[in-house]
């Protein structure tokens, strides 16, 4: 069965993900790592654990769910997987940290991009693809039907929903792929977001402000 553990990344909070299974296999999830202490609470977890990453994954391709694909292929040898629709965000990630002042090493580049719907197995776990444009122009949220949690990215948070206001951001897109493909979801599914605390599709149905 399935397993997942977030990581808490030193700027601006943004949550990686590694969902790993009895095979021992396990899929890294937006490495937004940029400190030595965030790169080493996720080497820790996985040399304490046995486990052999497999896959990298990006739900979306702004740079604070990017900054570790570096250092993941660097360590892994594993190069991301996304839509190709967010490979012009990938791109555009070393201009928009430079203006920033954070330090930045360029992602590899994909060899395998993903569908808009279809599944992606590591391992014995295997995740439904949501496509879910609104916050980025491809956004991707992994669903695992068999423990009924999703990798939701900047889509839905805790009582907030992502921003709409970069390039390829739309608020009326957003809210209608989080009420026809995330709230049509079990009630009792957890989000896990890319950013703050996990939360349940029947909750933000109830107490999300942008939603109700």
């Amino acid at each position: 069965m399935s397993s997942i553990k977030m990581f808490v990344n030193s700027l601006i909070g943004e949550n990686t993900y590694i969902v790993y299974d009895n095979s021992g296999e396990c899929a890294i999830i937006d490495p937004g790592m940029y400190t030595a202490f965030d790169q080493n609470q996720v080497v820790n977890f996985i040399r304490n654990n046995d486990l052999r990453p497999t896959i990298l994954l990006n739900t979306h391709c702004h740079y604070d769910h990017v900054l570790g694909n570096k250092f993941i292929f660097d360590n892994y040898g594993l190069k991301p997987q996304f839509n190709k629709g967010e490979l012009e965000l990938l791109l555009a990630a070393p201009a928009w940290t430079a203006e920033m002042g954070i330090q930045y090493e360029p992602s590899p580049l994909p060899e395998v991009f993903l569908p808009e719907t279809g599944t992606v197995t590591f391992g014995q776990t295997t995740f439904e693809l949501i496509f879910a444009p609104g916050h980025s122009p491809a956004h991707l949220c992994f669903y695992n039907k068999k423990k009924n949690f999703l990798v939701g990215g900047d889509v839905l948070f805790r009582r907030s929903i992502g921003r709409t206001d970069f390039p390829g951001g739309s608020h009326e897109l957003l809210i209608s792929n989080i009420h026809e493909k995330l709230f049509t979801l079990p009630e009792d599914c957890t989000v896990y977001p890319g950013h703050g605390p996990e939360t349940t599709i029947g909750f933000e149905k109830r107490n999300n402000p942008f939603l109700t």
